[in-house]
């Protein structure tokens, strides 16, 4: 069986089934209503998941790495009550009243609220080298004997000599950075900020922020908590806000959630207006989005039984799809329309306009199936369940058309219903249609030059790698976490090595210190924290040094000093009475900070690595995700840092990588697909061309505004690539039918093009209206596609069909199936 006996075949059959359903809609219709109650059942189970986390394949290490630092650990992050609006002293009083209480709460660990500063103070010298501390005691001794001798008055010096100097500042240099220093470093042992008035107190959840109930549980709690609390007594001005991991993640959901619901209405509304336009008919505009409302039921059915969620991109699917649809109705109608208006019976006109219209419909929503298909080969899932979920929607939606539309005309015309009639040759496209054969060269010469210029420009486009454009920062709970990071002087959530004992605790600490000197100022690492790098090494021979050093300065008259000698004298003295400790002694509020779940000693290890990069910059966490991965042991094991930051990297890496491939797949399973259904490869090529054209365009345009692509709106090439393609079957395969004329054509056709392409840009409108960033570069940049195609599909690519319809008769070869009134 050829190819083109294919294609008769699947025209034949189109054109039956939707005449059957025709002569029995109350049949069609029947079976359409228990499928849509079926969709609808099964969509009412879905939840919407924005988190990134839960965007890689469980395989993937860093996923396997951040689910045992879960179970060990407990979740990332902090809930972070804020006091605001008040005197230094009263943000103190506040902290101090509301720790311990907020401890009590059922959901939370402990409540980290002041700076151990004066522990780590008094215990300096025990995290000093011993040779350090030998110098230092020999400095001491030299400053001491020098002292002696200049208050002893049998003692003549012959030369003036000045006094050693008592300046440790080379040595505190060498210790500077040190977890104990960072972790207690600020001006306050509260993490207050006078300027700002306000102070900060981090709750310690139990769970984990990705578990967006859990999530919402805990704030939850918080929340109720201080609201009822009687906060007056802390001044009128006084206020408390939240912050933190868990509350941003609670408010990015809010905001999609928002945008979700916004969005879809929207697109509804704005394609139910445009519909009443296009057509001029209230009929018309209900047997177009009937099929297009059942279509999405089902569709979401599908993704409720397979899937039970839908992620950032796949929750607004139902507004891309709509769009998408309702372009099939139009073309569907529209032939429809025409077909009544020249005289043929209802019956007729259904099965003629589903044999050729249905089927360019039919192929269309088969190649953007084929297209969306391409993202599932991805292993992100934001990519690989919208591949499939769009794939599906496509050919539900054709499927719907067949059986509802066809049923709907059929009561229609029964109850005397007639459609509005639309001349072709009126309105702007038959006056586009009659001008373009007269100045095709014009036109056709302006659109290439006007490629080639934007192609030039397609070198300049980049991709983002910065996350914190994806995010809202206009959220009151982003802009607080800021100010809090500020006041605090290092990242709330740094990334966790797990180990199995002390000494291999230590090791990694070692690593990281020696990629951190190696990389020098290049490095990504803050700095790196441990119990067993908080608790010194050798703190019996240090005791002995100390003491020593005690008992010298104990002798001395502190009154006799000098001034500047005074002050350090005071400090050294307080700090050489510091005793041995262990991690039991440690501040409980640090202690806590590296213990897992069920305590130190049940879970094993933790090193806290701190990152010196704004962990939002996409390309700085991809070089921070290599400096902590990756780090071979002595005893020959690998251990790599976990943490939802590395996920954000491989994320940045994977769709980097992936998205050419994607693309290409893309371009190819369209090709293959239009090849074997429209039986001809040229054929399939010529309809491909604006497409491709329109996407060289747009990567063009892109580079001229400054658009960048970025994770997300990587997803429109391979997507315009598939909603785009069926403008040119629609018109190649009108024009191939038997006695059309190019006036005629191009008005009815060019009409249903241009509403197709309105309604396909009208879905992606509503995220590009969208609050999330990351959200609304998808809408921008679809709309940038379509708006470029429907000038190369109604001017560019008729103009290229004439001018080589006038070649080819200037030479006398076959005419391409342009035929010019």
């Amino acid at each position: 069986m050829s190819d083109k006996s294919l294609s008769s075949r699947l025209e034949r059959m189109m054109g039956a089934l939707a005449a059957l359903t025709h002569r029995r809609p109350w049949q069609a219709l029947l079976l359409a209503a228990v499928m849509t109650a079926l969709g609808t059942w099964f969509a009412g189970s879905l939840t919407l998941n924005a988190d990134l986390v839960g965007l890689l394949p469980k395989s993937f290490p860093s996923v396997q790495d951040l689910d045992k630092l879960r179970k060990r650990f407990g979740g990332q992050g902090y809930v972070v009550v804020i006091g605001m609006g008040a005197e230094t002293e009263t943000l103190k009083r506040f902290a101090d009243d509301m720790a311990p209480r907020f401890a009590q709460l059922s959901e939370i660990r402990y409540v980290h609220y002041q700076r151990p500063r004066a522990f780590f103070e008094e215990h300096a010298l025990y995290y000093v080298d011993v040779p350090d501390l030998k110098a230092l005691q020999d400095r001491l001794e030299a400053r001491i004997t020098w002292e002696k001798e200049q208050a002893n008055p049998l003692v003549v010096r012959l030369e003036d000599t000045p006094p050693p100097p008592v300046d440790f500042s080379d040595i505190e240099k060498k210790y500077t950075g040190g977890a104990q220093q960072r972790l207690a470093s600020g001006e306050d042992i509260y993490y207050v900020d006078p300027q700002e008035r306000m102070v900060l107190l981090m709750l310690k959840p139990k769970g984990s922020s990705a578990d967006l109930n859990y999530a919402k549980q805990v704030v939850g709690q918080v929340q109720d908590f201080l609201t009822k609390e009687d906060l007056s007594k802390y001044g009128p001005g006084f206020r408390t806000e939240i912050s933190g991991t868990f509350k941003k993640k609670i408010d990015h959901q809010d905001v999609i959630t928002t945008d979700l619901a916004r969005a879809s209405s929207i697109a509804m509304v704005l394609l139910v207006l445009y519909l009443v336009f296009h057509f001029r008919s209230g009929w018309s505009v209900a047997f177009t989005m009937l099929p297009v409302l059942a279509g999405l039921s089902w569709t979401y059915g599908f993704v409720g039984a397979f899937y039970g969620k839908v992620n950032l991109l796949t929750g607004f699917l139902g507004a891309v799809l709509g769009g998408l649809g309702v372009e099939h109705g139009i073309h569907l109608l529209g032939r429809y329309t025409t077909l009544r208006a020249e005289g043929h019976a209802s019956n007729d006109a259904v099965r003629e306009t589903f044999r050729h219209t249905g089927f360019s419909a039919f192929i269309a929503a088969l190649v953007a199936a084929l297209t969306f298909l391409s993202l599932s080969i991805s292993e992100f899932a934001a990519f690989h369940e919208f591949g499939i979920i769009a794939a599906v929607g496509m050919l539900v939606s054709v499927f719907s058309y067949v059986l509802i539309l066809p049923a709907l005309l059929g009561l229609a015309s029964r109850w005397g219903w007639t459609p509005r009639e639309h001349a072709a040759s009126a309105g702007p496209l038959a006056a586009m249609a009659r001008w373009l054969p007269r100045s095709y060269r014009v036109v056709g010469g302006v659109i290439a030059v006007a490629l080639v210029v934007l192609i030039s420009q397609s070198g300049r486009i980049g991709f983002n790698y910065d996350m914190s454009k994806m995010e809202d920062k206009s959220l009151a709970s982003v802009q607080l976490d800021l100010r809090v990071n500020k006041i605090l002087g290092y990242s709330q959530t740094p990334v966790v090595v797990l180990t199995d004992s002390q000494e291999m605790e230590r090791e990694v600490v070692q690593k990281l210190e020696e990629r951190k000197k190696e990389r020098g100022k290049d490095t990504t690492i803050d700095f790196v924290g441990a119990l067993v790098d908080l608790v010194p090494k050798q703190q019996e021979e240090k005791r002995t040094i100390l003491n020593s050093i005690r008992e010298r300065l104990e002798k001395l008259d502190a009154e006799r000093l000098p001034e500047d000698v005074r002050a350090n004298f005071a400090r050294a003295l307080r700090m050489t009475r510091a005793e041995p400790f262990q991690r039991e002694q440690l501040p409980e509020n640090i202690r806590r900070e590296f213990e897992g779940l069920e305590g130190q000693k049940d879970a094993g290890g933790v090193v806290l690595v701190y990152a010196a990069i704004n962990l939002a910059d996409g390309a700085g966490t991809r070089r921070f995700a290599k400096e902590v991965r990756g780090m071979k042991l002595s005893d020959g094991s690998q251990v790599s840092a976990a943490g939802e930051a590395l996920i954000i990297a491989d994320i940045l890496e994977m769709v980097s990588q992936e998205g050419p491939r994607i693309l290409a797949a893309a371009v190819l399973s369209v090709l293959a697909a239009m090849w074997v259904t429209l039986g001809r490869l040229r054929t399939a090529l010529i309809c491909m061309l604006p497409t491709l054209l329109s996407i060289a365009g747009l990567v063009g345009l892109m580079g001229v505004l400054g658009i960048e692509f970025n994770y997300l709106n990587l997803v429109v090439l391979p997507v315009l690539v598939g909603t785009t393609v069926d403008a040119g079957v629609h018109l190649i395969q009108r024009l191939s039918e038997p006695d059309s004329d190019f006036i005629s054509v191009y008005a009815e056709t060019g009409r249903a093009i241009l509403g197709g392409l309105l309604t396909s840009a009208i879905g992606f409108l509503s995220l590009a209206i969208a609050r999330h960033p990351g959200l609304n570069s998808i809408g921008n940049v679809a709309n940038l596609g379509f708006g470029v195609n429907v000038l190369i599909v109604l001017l560019g690519f008729p103009a290229l069909l004439l001018m080589v319809e006038r070649w080819r008769r200037k030479h006398g070869t076959a005419p391409v199936a342009v035929k010019e009134p």
